[in-house]
């Protein structure tokens, strides 16, 4: 079912409150991460407004926040230190950006569609995980490292879980109670609907909680006064020359170090698979399901660290943490990453004083819920019941980042996940078409025999480039084993992706354990609406196209027990096809026409009786058939008797041995050219066969001809253009029909 579009008044106003919401978490990240970088603190926050203002404005990407990554953080610190100086290592990070700009000019960004989903869920849950356990100290008021440093092992030989023990020591009576006091006002607005649907964003409420306590803490002063290290530590300039004192500058003696290359090389590949991972991550839980372009992205990352290392910023990503807040804010479009960006600057260079006076606690409870909503018990559950193929990357992934950090985590996953690709079968192509039902355009995705992971890549492309409000139909009749992780996202466009964008997902012959029930979603017969929305020559048209697929055999692909049962209440035909009764013109399979679609009359030779006529004339005046279509065939064997049997003694009967086949030869032999018949007996069986089908084609124009002569009813809708009258010709040989054109007819004959 498509989304409801929202008000865009609405979606601005949710863009703000998330931008507010991001600006407020990035403030002290930013900080945090340029400190545990050994950069100067204002380098962090250059770094946040450019991700916010530039990369956001130039990204394709709806929800993903750039700034500085806490996955460089080591990186950065071990250049800066190797090359000597801050501004050696700008000149790299500018280096680092013209890379990544050429890697997204290469279009090299289709690599992130090779990162397996359990990895990137693995990511996800890694990071919630990392989230709740850095920022339970924060919360309690041990601040003893910086804000945003994710990493296990930390720059004072502590690690994530012996930090955890050691904040027993160091417990502030006033930070508990904001921490807690910022906690307990999250949970209570998403649990009472009047606060959870009010405009004022919940993240802004408790940084005014704090702000607040804290003032009133600090006036009681002694153990309930928080340290400094429990606020936003924002560097304060005391004029705007003192402000643009704190941008730096690159080295460009340094050009000719090659030092210098080997680290714009290493940001440049560390913070391009940050990216493309964090994409990839932020996408998987964007409400919209909405598809953000890889190369477009590295792009945009290129042109950032770029202006990042001219200035005096740390390396730019696209950082999940950040993201996975903007997305929990309400963000729509990425008006928010830009709001932030540029509510950080008016901010940092304007009101720094008052940035300060915001306490770590309530930072820390945002983070908290954000780090909990990504690592639900859910996820866990649902990637156990798909198996070990992905539950068991999925853990390892887990495991790895919360031990080491983002990259090596992934690596490991990613080496885990391959050992098991590698453990299925070969690769073998997609089958994409598109069916042209009576609904409308359907785009067919044929699965092979063996689906592997390696099928993920052009699988995702294919999805991807479903239009909105399109019809798929996902075949899996002809395959025996599908991967675990094309699975996932066969479900994922299923659930998700195909309802957010308003995609009707049909499918069709998957395995009863893989949980995808068959189902047909698109119209594939005639219905009234369609009947009457049609016209003649659009009819004759679906007639050329059914018989140019059954031709070259790619026939429909139709739920005829579907069909049954829809058209059991009535019925609605486009068309009456008037043909012969040999059984090698089966009219529906050679129009490619499913049940209720259109009426047969067969009869041998395809003649006209009263019969017949009341036929055709109930068929269109009454059930409002909209073409009749008289069909003979080559080699006929009515008219090859017709024809031997015109200038013989003989009767059909006595030829035959049939008693009513009479006026049915007599009817033929009306098309029999006398003069040829008499020397039929002189003719090559070639020549033969070709003044047969000749008379086949002279009974089917005069066939036409008669039907309108003799009755008024189809005459009157004939003349009114209301029904079509066309004849033609089924070569049995080759397939292939041949249109006849008529002087009267209110369409004109496609040649096929």
């Amino acid at each position: 079912m498509a989304t409801t579009p929202e008000i865009p008044s609405l979606t601005r106003v949710r863009d703000l409150t998330a931008g507010l919401v991001v600006f407020l978490v990035a403030l002290p990240l930013c900080l945090g991460i340029a400190l545990g970088s050994g950069a100067p603190l204002f380098s962090g926050l250059l770094a946040g407004i450019i991700g916010g203002i530039l990369v956001g404005a130039i990204s394709g990407s709806q929800v993903s926040v750039s700034g500085p990554g806490n996955t460089l953080m080591v990186i950065v610190a071990t250049q800066i230190a190797t090359l000597g100086s801050f501004e050696a290592f700008l000149l790299a990070l500018v280096l680092a950006g013209v890379i990544q700009i050429a890697l997204g000019a290469a279009r090299l960004g289709f690599l992130a569609a090779y990162f397996p989903s359990s990895v990137i869920k693995g990511l996800l849950a890694a990071i919630g995980i990392i989230l709740v356990l850095k920022q339970v100290p924060h919360l309690l008021g041990h601040s003893a490292d910086p804000e945003g440093d994710m990493a296990f092992q930390q720059h004072d030989h502590a690690n994530t879980f012996s930090e955890l023990l050691r904040m027993v020591d160091h417990i502030h009576p006033a930070a508990i109670v904001i921490g807690l006091g910022s906690l307990a006002l999250l949970i209570s607005w998403t649990r009472f609907r009047p606060l959870k649907q009010s405009i004022v964003p919940a993240p802004l409420v408790v940084v005014l909680f704090g702000v607040s306590l804290g003032f009133v803490f600090g006036q009681l002063g002694g153990t309930w006064a928080l340290e400094p290290s429990n606020f936003v530590q924002v560097p304060v300039a005391d004029s705007l020359a003192g402000f643009l004192g704190f941008l730096r500058w690159p080295d460009f003696s340094q050009w000719s170090n090659p030092a210098v290359y080997r680290a714009g090389l290493t940001i440049a590949a560390v913070a391009s698979l940050e990216t493309l991972l964090n994409l990839e991550a932020a996408d998987k839980i964007d409400p919209q399901q909405r598809t953000s372009p890889p190369s477009r992205e590295l792009l945009a990352q290129g042109v950032g660290n770029v202006a990042a290392g001219l200035i005096g910023g740390i390396p730019v990503t696209s950082v999940i943490v950040r993201s996975s807040v903007n997305i929990n804010a309400g963000s729509r479009t990425k008006l928010a990453t830009i709001i932030h960006g540029l509510l950080l600057l008016v901010s940092v260079a304007l009101f720094p004083v008052w940035l300060n006076a915001i306490p770590l606690p309530c930072l820390a409870a945002i983070l908290l819920v954000t780090g909990i909503k990504l690592v639900s018990p859910n996820l866990v559950r649902q990637m156990w019941n798909e198996g070990r193929y992905q539950f068991v990357p999925f853990v390892l992934t887990v495991t790895a980042i919360v031990l080491t950090d983002l990259l090596i985590g992934v690596l490991i996953g990613l080496a885990v996940s391959l050992g098991f690709i590698l453990n299925s079968n070969l690769r073998r192509p997609i089958r994409r078409f598109v069916e042209k039902h009576l609904g409308g355009d359907v785009l067919h995705i044929e699965l092979a025999n063996q689906v592997s992971f390696l099928n993920r890549a052009a699988l995702l492309k294919i999805l991807d480039a479903v239009p909105r409000g399109g019809k798929v139909l996902l075949d899996a009749q002809d395959t025996d084993y599908i991967d675990p992780d094309i699975l996932d996202l066969l479900r994922d466009f299923n659930e998700k992706t195909a309802p957010a964008r308003g995609v009707e997902v049909s499918l069709l012959g998957f395995r009863r354990k893989y949980q995808l029930k068959d189902r047909v979603q698109y119209v594939d017969y005639s219905t009234r609406d369609l009947q009457s929305q049609l016209t003649p020559q659009q009819v004759l048209q679906i007639l050329t196209d059914g018989h140019e697929r059954f031709r070259t055999g790619q026939r429909l692909t139709r739920d005829l027990g579907r069909q049954v049962r829809a058209t059991s209440g009535g019925q609605h035909p486009l068309a009456v096809i008037l043909s012969c009764i040999d059984s090698r013109t089966p009219t529906e399979l050679i129009f490619d026409m499913g049940v209720g679609d259109s009426f047969s009359i067969r009869i041998a030779g395809n003649v006209l009786s009263r019969k017949v006529l009341g036929s055709l004339e109930y068929a269109c005046a009454v059930a409002g058939a909209k073409l009749i279509l008289v069909m003979g065939h080559t080699r006929c064997g009515a008219v090859t008797a017709a024809v031997e049997l015109a200038c013989s003694s003989e009767t059909a009967a006595q030829a035959t041995g049939c008693q009513h086949l009479e006026p049915i030869v007599q009817a033929i032999q009306q098309s029999v050219d006398l003069n040829t018949c008499q020397r039929l007996a002189q003719l090559s069986a070639a020549e033969k066969e070709t003044f047969v089908n000749e008379v086949a084609r002279g009974n089917v124009a005069r066939v036409t001809e008669t039907l309108i002569r003799e009755s008024q009813t189809l005459s009157h809708l004939h003349q009114e253009g209301r029904v079509a009258i066309i004849g033609a010709i089924y070569d049995v040989v080759t397939g292939e029909i041949e249109f006849l054109p008529h002087a009267d007819a209110c369409v004109v004959a496609p040649s096929v």
